[in-house]
């Protein structure tokens, strides 16, 4: 009994350890992708957009740090609680200029962000299947981003809502490869059909919802239809 209590203590040692280690290694990760990204701005290597951009692309890597290190809904939860504090005071207080879109517009996108990925963290690390949570936020950082920086450089042929073909091409492309990849890597079971729903919704939600507020429909249900997906 003795040998067996020294084990559980030490097992909840190294989770602790664990859990200790992901948040100090992901709170310098988006530091380290916030000092970079005002860095660029400040030399005017890149714009106020490119430097947003960077920063929506790289947070979402965030979930493979959250994957290695975190394993319940409490111990996943921390950190992006910590961003929706941080990105709102940021907000409020218009700290990071890198953040911000370049005037007075409101926009409260970078929060939307940070709470998907809390809602996100809590119900997948939560069930124990965070990959489906994964596809949700990679979608939003790499589809969502890609489809400015393409639309802003390369776009010629107008859709709706500023947003362009060119750009709304590069977004289904890269939300594919979300798709199919965390599909491959966790054997999730979604087919042809399941992926393209999937990315049709994700492109059509980033065409249409309003200024912002697609950093939340768009991570959220891509992750929900996943899950309906793979448990159809």
């Amino acid at each position: 009994m003795a040998h067996l209590g020294l084990t559980m203590d030490c097992d909840l040692s190294r989770y602790k350890m664990n859990v200790i280690v992901g948040i100090i290694l992901s709170n310098l990760f988006i530091l380290a992708l916030l000092t970079l990204s005002n860095y660029l701005l400040k030399k005017k290597w890149l714009s106020n957009e490119g430097t947003r951009k960077l920063i929506h692309i790289g947070a979402s890597n965030y979930w493979f740090l959250a994957m290695i290190f975190f394993d319940s809904a409490f111990s996943a939860a921390i950190v992006p609680i910590m961003f929706v504090i941080v990105n709102f005071v940021a907000h409020k207080k218009r700290l990071f200029k890198s953040m911000l879109r370049d005037g007075d517009i409101v926009d409260f996108g970078p929060v939307y962000y940070a709470v998907a990925m809390l809602v996100l963290s809590v119900w997948t690390f939560g069930i124990g299947k965070p990959e489906i949570g994964g596809v949700g936020i990679l979608i939003m950082g790499y589809a969502d981003g890609m489809a400015a920086v393409v639309g802003k450089r390369f776009g010629k042929h107008r859709l709706i809502n500023e947003k362009t073909i060119e750009g709304t091409l590069a977004s289904m492309m890269m939300a594919a490869i979300v798709v199919v990849s965390f599909n491959h890597a966790f054997h999730m079971g979604l087919d042809f059909i399941a992926t393209c729903v999937i990315v049709s919704y994700a492109v059509v939600m980033e065409l249409f919802t309003p200024r912002g507020i697609d950093n939340l429909t768009v991570p959220i249900g891509c992750s929900i239809l996943t899950y309906l997906l793979t448990i159809c």
